[in-house]
């Protein structure tokens, strides 16, 4: 049995995969995720877990090189930016129109949907 870290094993398994530069979508629950792409649903009840939740989780055991959010989020939801930033230190962060999140999100490796409610909460890690 695991001592602790992340349990989820397909969360564990994708981590494991993903390779140096690949990009994580991590997003929140009404976010179109593409077709074709792995999709791993951790939403359980609104807000439950949200992306910061997971963020946190996956930096406790990932290497994060940088990562994108939306202007949108600035706009619409300073303070979840403002606390993504304190669980990021030293992490570089890219600020794209959420039109171009959409477009990119394609290229992710796998797509982790969480119960997030907060407006434009989604985020996408590079490996490191």
């Amino acid at each position: 049995m695991k001592r602790g870290g992340i349990l989820n094993p397909t969360l564990n398994r994708i981590l494991a995969e993903t390779g140096h530069t690949d990009l994580l979508t991590i997003c929140d629950r009404g976010f179109p995720v593409p077709l074709g792409i792995e999709r791993l649903d951790l939403a359980l009840t609104d807000g439950i877990p949200t992306v910061l939740d997971t963020v946190r989780a996956i930096h406790g055991e990932f290497i994060i090189d940088s990562v994108i959010v939306t202007e949108e989020m600035k706009q619409a939801s300073p303070a979840r930016y403002e606390e993504l930033v304190e669980a990021l230190p030293g992490v570089a962060f890219r600020v794209i129109t959420h039109q171009q999140f959409k477009d990119i999100c394609g290229e992710s490796r796998a797509v982790i949907r969480t119960g997030d409610s907060v407006p434009y909460a989604n985020i996408m890690i590079i490996s490191g």
